[in-house]
């Protein structure tokens, strides 16, 4: 698949809309590098909230975010050399990251890394704000949707995979407030690209929505 490499693909959108699971396989089929970037935001917000950081502006996250290091490494996200890896999918997390990601601070933090990742052999980035923010010049944006309910449902079998105790109503009731946070925020609003393409995964498997995205960038790698 060396003929797609060089090409910069973000894939945006809302909690529970697949992003992260349909970045890897299409790194994989392609070729192209993954960047995780939500693991960056959760990592970071893990760190803080377990230091008791509050979720605003102020000296006390100047500080923290000034001496805390972030790195990536092919499976794992280490900050201030730990791995973190294993605890940032958690309920926990997912009750707190969209609130420090809305931080102008600790997105101005993360910027510089996320756009050192693109390199020669290109990039997948997922996230919310990839193709509005930080690679506004990619050679295609994606923004992936569904509905609240599937999206619920999506991240509800998820917990109860990883043996995480939840109701389905806890879980949908917890992406309805990140929906709210994500697209109220004042930097960097959950928004599609006024030039990406909108796919709405409502009742298509994980394999039908790479299946459309496959052909979406050799449409575009051959115009």
């Amino acid at each position: 698949m060396t003929s797609f490499m060089g090409m910069l693909i973000t894939i945006d959108g809302p909690a529970g809309s697949g992003k992260s699971t349909v970045s890897r396989k299409l790194s994989e089929k392609l070729g192209i590098p993954f960047l995780d970037t939500g693991a960056l935001y959760r990592a970071l917000a893990f760190f803080l909230h377990r230091k008791n950081v509050p979720s605003m502006e102020g000296p006390v996250l100047d500080a923290e975010l000034a001496a805390v290091t972030v790195k990536l490494k092919t499976s794992a996200v280490l900050v201030n050399g730990e791995d973190v890896t294993q605890f940032i999918r958690s309920p926990r997390v997912d009750a707190v990251v969209s609130a420090y990601a809305a931080l102008p601070s600790l997105r101005r933090k993360l910027l510089d890394l996320q756009r050192d990742q693109a390199g020669e052999l290109g990039l997948i980035a997922d996230g919310r704000d990839m193709g509005t923010v930080v690679f506004p010049w990619a050679t295609l944006k994606i923004f992936l949707t569904a509905s609240q309910e599937e999206r619920a449902l999506r991240r509800w079998k998820e917990l109860r995979e990883r043996g995480e105790s939840c109701t389905l109503e806890e879980v949908l009731e917890e992406v309805r407030r990140r929906d709210r946070i994500d697209s109220e925020r004042e930097v960097a609003p959950l928004r599609a690209a006024p030039d990406a393409v909108i796919l709405d995964t409502d009742g298509l498997s994980i394999e039908e929505v790479v299946q459309r995205l496959l052909d979406m960038i050799a449409a575009r790698r051959n115009t």
